[in-house]
């Protein structure tokens, strides 16, 4: 499978290139927690792409002996270096042509980077969609969003769910078509309307770096006392999220997701050495949630990534009802009153 990817026949190096693309973070639904290989899921996993939370990256590439610079806001951030050199070593196979360039790197994220929002999934995606337009450029062929998920993968394995399509499976499952353990796939279509819209407001309740990082977390699965359960639930989760997404069944969603976030976490606590992600404030900010569903009915449900901060996913409808419960008891849980408003999106986009 991954030969596919290989870039064989002619092409032809140009002098200058340049490029500008954005790609959103995501969140994972069913969660991808355990890797084997070079980024390789031990379980499959489904998120929603984000919107409004993206790194925007701008890429340029000089003919000439290979390396790079990289900033952030035009800035050098030499603490990136050691992930973008490790990145091209690994799509070197697969993208030949890079060894003729030198690349000048700047990127920007529309929200804190290391805070348990997926800002390595949106940095990795964007920096394999610039490389895949320079491909596409240089061999006269179509963009090709596998090649970039493939890519982006090798980078930071969820950012291969960061591409294209409002959701995105990853990680070969029996009731997928087409899934694949190389590359997220777009599956859009399994969205009912209500989910269309769906909206995701991200509570921060802790805007610094993660205690753990994605890599160290993953590693912990590795003979972990519960891992092959946690792997057999995460295909039978996807199989009935899969159908709860199609039919617009707000109550199984709720059950799976919520489930989901806590097994994560469940996962890191029981783990050696063990970890706790979550900040008293997220139980609070999880409790008035609880609360305020049983109270009105209304389909407000969370889910966490590898972090403290809560994602609040809920229907476009309920926006105005839900805004007020943040603004009366959510806010006070974040670090300085700050959230994101974003919602669903459809993947990368150039500048």
């Amino acid at each position: 499978m991954e030969t596919q990817f290989k870039l064989e026949g002619d092409f032809t190096l140009i002098d200058h290139l340049s490029t500008k693309w954005q790609a959103p973070s995501n969140i994972a639904l069913v969660k991808y927690w355990g890797k084997y290989g070079m980024q390789l899921p031990a379980n499959p996993s489904i998120s929603f792409t984000l919107n409004a939370c993206r790194t925007i990256t701008t890429v340029t590439a000089m003919k000439g002996t290979h390396g790079f610079n990289i900033s952030y806001d035009g800035e050098p951030k030499p603490d990136f270096a050691p992930k973008i050199e490790a990145y091209f070593k690994r799509i070197a196979d697969y993208c030949p042509w890079i060894a003729n360039y030198h690349f000048d790197i700047d990127t920007h994220n529309t929200f804190p980077h290391s805070s348990g929002i997926a800002s390595s999934a949106s940095s990795m995606a964007a920096m394999s969609v610039c490389m895949m337009d320079f491909e596409s450029t240089i061999t006269g062929q179509e963009m090709d969003f596998h090649k970039a998920s493939f890519l982006a993968r090798l980078g930071s394995g969820s950012a291969c769910r960061s591409l294209k399509g409002s959701a995105v499976v990853w990680g070969t499952h029996d009731e997928v078509d087409g899934s694949s353990q190389y590359f997220g796939i777009d599956k859009s279509n399994y969205l009912h309307p209500v989910f269309q819209d769906f909206q995701d407001t991200i509570l921060l309740v802790d805007k610094g770096e993660k205690v753990v990082s994605s890599t160290v977390g993953h590693e912990l699965m590795n003979g972990h006392a519960f891992a092959k359960a946690r792997f057999e639930q995460a295909h039978e989760n996807l199989s009935t999220l899969k159908k709860a997404l199609q039919e617009g069944d707000l109550d199984t969603f709720i059950k799976i997701t919520e489930s989901e976030a806590l097994t994560l976490h469940a996962m890191m606590m029981t783990s050696h050495p063990y970890f706790i992600l979550m900040k008293p404030k997220t139980l609070s900010i999880i409790e008035e949630i609880w609360a305020f569903r049983k109270e009105t009915g209304i389909p407000v449900c969370f889910t966490l990534d590898a972090g403290a901060n809560v994602h609040m996913l809920y229907p476009h409808e309920n926006n105005e009802a839900v805004q007020g419960l943040i603004n009366s008891k959510l806010a006070q849980y974040c670090q300085n009153g700050h959230y994101i408003c974003d919602q669903v999106g459809t993947g990368a986009k150039k500048c």
